[in-house]
């Protein structure tokens, strides 16, 4: 396994970190047990759950996911070896989000994060998180498959210079080691990093975005913050929530996956994105490799990203996401990847 540097912190994570958001609705306790054991003994140590997980939300599974992490380093002791992040949802005001969490004023003021904060910690079974993050934006924006900034009002918002103080606090407190930003744009990165800069406040590490073969869009305004200020990418959906495995090539719904049970992910179901799909998974084919290994790897190698986010239902899934670290993809492979990229240039934002 590979390691890099999170952020401007002393912490190494592993290339490939593992997701949890299937503990608890597609995979049981004893089954989210056997992942993290696997994914331990082959060097993962970057574990990430949210207090919302798993999704779909409901609230009958509410922190399912951090309960069955907790329960697993309960009888592993393995905290200490562990780089632990989770995350606080963020407010509920708009469609297809979650409303069962602390109601509609969920907004990342000081109460909110205090509370939140103590309920994972609780799941978890620990005093401590390594990096704690704010699950989307604390305003409307660009998130979630939107494509265009809403010019929305909202009749209030946390500021972040507030959410940043408060955070700050938690890490006085000892109850975080370091803090970051998901589903975040690159205005919002900026304001974060200036915050911290003018009042002394801690700095993000980390921003949690989507990043894959159909969604390069942190490429164009946000990588530079990798470059530049040290705020690296934990890669979300590597595989497009499982499209670009292939498995749903030409009209395929596999019995317990996701976009067979659940009809709420459509983000990459448009002709765009699924006649991408299918010219990427070709690619892979004619150079002998599996469509996963590929996207994984494509993901893998880029600079600004410090962990690939993988996530899996079967143990069999997993073994081919983590050997992924180990995929070179040569001059001719890349060269195809383009290609592709330049007919259909972000299809699924």
């Amino acid at each position: 396994m590979q390691y890099r540097k999170l952020g401007h912190t002393d912490i190494q994570v592993s290339l490939i970190g593992l997701g949890t958001m299937t503990f608890g609705e597609q995979n049981t306790e004893a089954q989210a047990h056997e992942q993290l054991d696997y994914a331990y003994a082959q060097g993962v140590n970057l574990v990430d759950v949210a207090e919302m997980y798993p999704v779909p939300p409901k609230p009958e599974t509410y922190g399912s996911s951090e309960r069955f992490v907790g329960s697993w380093l309960k009888k592993t002791g393995l905290r200490d070896k562990i780089v632990l992040a989770t995350k606080i949802a963020g407010p509920s005001r708009q469609a297809g989000r979650p409303s069962h969490i602390r109601g509609t004023a969920n907004q990342f003021d000081k109460a909110n994060l205090v509370e939140a904060l103590e309920g994972s910690l609780q799941r978890l079974g620990t005093d401590y998180v390594d990096l704690y993050q704010l699950h989307w934006p604390d305003r409307s924006t660009t998130t979630f498959g939107r494509t265009a900034y809403p010019y929305e009002d909202e009749p209030y918002t946390v500021s972040i210079e507030e959410t940043l103080l408060a955070l700050s606090d938690l890490v006085k407190a000892g109850k975080i080691r370091h803090i970051g930003v998901s589903n975040e744009t690159p205005w919002g990165v900026s304001r974060f990093l200036a915050a911290a800069r003018e009042l002394g406040l801690e700095r993000i590490v980390s921003i949690q975005n989507p990043y894959n073969l159909l969604n390069r869009t942190y490429e164009v305004g946000l990588s530079e913050f990798t470059h530049r200020d040290g705020v690296g990418l934990l890669a979300y959906s590597p595989l497009a929530f499982g499209w670009l495995s292939g498995k749903y090539e030409g009209g395929a719904r596999p019995a317990g996956a996701r976009i067979t049970l659940f009809e709420r992910f459509t983000r990459y179901t448009r002709p765009q994105a699924v006649a991408a799909t299918s010219a990427y998974v070709a690619l892979a084919q004619k150079h002998g490799l599996t469509p996963a290994s590929m996207a994984l790897a494509f993901v893998n190698r880029q600079p600004f990203v410090t962990s690939n986010l993988v996530g899996a239902t079967s143990l069999e899934q997993l073994r081919e996401n983590i050997a992924s670290a180990e995929v070179k993809l040569d001059d001719e492979v890349l060269q195809g990847i383009e290609v592709v990229h330049e007919l259909y240039p972000n299809p699924a934002p």
